[in-house]
């Protein structure tokens, strides 16, 4: 198999991390403007750097898009100057609808679009991923066997993927403020910072463990932690009168429609 990055930052920098782990038989192609970086794929993975987007298509089976959406339409340009037929093109932009890339690449271009989150780095990481007709049952599994390396892979329709980006990819921001925001309140209590990271991290770890383990509601699980007169719901009555859900609820709202503008921006483009 021969697998193709152009960019291989944060995102696709975790997903080939993870596909050479699981594949390392595979041939790797990577092109990335940064130097160091497309340096550092070749000692780590044995990956053959290309001098541009061009050679990893000409090299490649299926390639793995990974640049931000400000630059995917140029980086598309360039692919489109080569042939493209047969290959398969995996995007991780963020927004980005199937439409654009059939518009810059054929109508009968191959094309998975992906939602990944940052666990992918230690392979506990969740990627939604719809396809275009074009792509086959074959090619399908190949690139969910590939994502499966970055962690829980499910399909998911078109029209929820920038709907989902505040679930699973923006989320782990929130998490992190969350955690970090403890770690100042225990050490306002006279608990070490790096200590009570490392334990606040593992409650958010198994409490998330817990719901997807037992399928039981969140408000059912909370309510089992919550004593009547008891420590827990003192600290649940102040979260409420701060407005702790409604900020959750607004700032995933705000993902949204930044999501749904990026794609309506390419609309309008074309």
């Amino acid at each position: 198999m021969k697998i193709g990055f152009i960019g291989t930052g944060a995102m696709g920098g975790a997903m080939l991390k993870g596909i050479h782990a699981r594949h390392a038989s595979a041939r790797f192609f990577t092109f990335d403007k940064d130097a160091l970086r497309l340096a550092e794929t070749a000692v780590l993975y044995g990956a053959e750097t290309c001098t541009g987007e061009v050679g990893v298509v000409d090299a490649s089976d299926i390639i793995f898009l990974a640049v931000k959406p400000v630059h995917m339409e140029a980086v598309l340009k360039a692919c489109a100057t080569t042939a493209t037929a047969g290959k398969v093109f995996v995007t991780l932009a963020v927004g980005l609808p199937l439409s654009l890339y059939a518009r810059m690449l054929g109508e009968t271009a191959k094309v998975v679009r992906t939602m990944p989150n940052t666990p992918a780095l230690i392979g506990e990481g969740i990627t939604l991923f719809c396809c275009t007709t074009a792509v086959s049952a074959d090619e399908r599994r190949v690139v969910v066997s590939l994502l499966e390396a970055a962690g829980f892979v499910e399909e998911l329709e078109e029209k929820l993927m920038s709907e989902v980006t505040a679930v699973t990819s923006s989320s782990p921001a929130f998490f992190f403020m969350m955690l970090e925001a403890m770690g100042d309140a225990a050490v306002q209590s006279g608990l070490p910072r790096a200590s009570a990271y490392r334990w606040a991290a593992a409650a958010m770890a198994g409490s998330a463990r817990l719901l997807l383990e037992t399928g039981k509601h969140p408000g059912e699980l909370k309510d089992m932690v919550t004593s009547p007169a008891g420590t827990t719901i003192e600290g649940v009555t102040v979260l409420e009168r701060e407005g702790f859900r409604s900020a959750v609820i607004d700032a995933m709202g705000a993902v949204t429609k930044k999501a749904r503008a990026i794609g309506e921006s390419m609309h309008a483009k074309g």
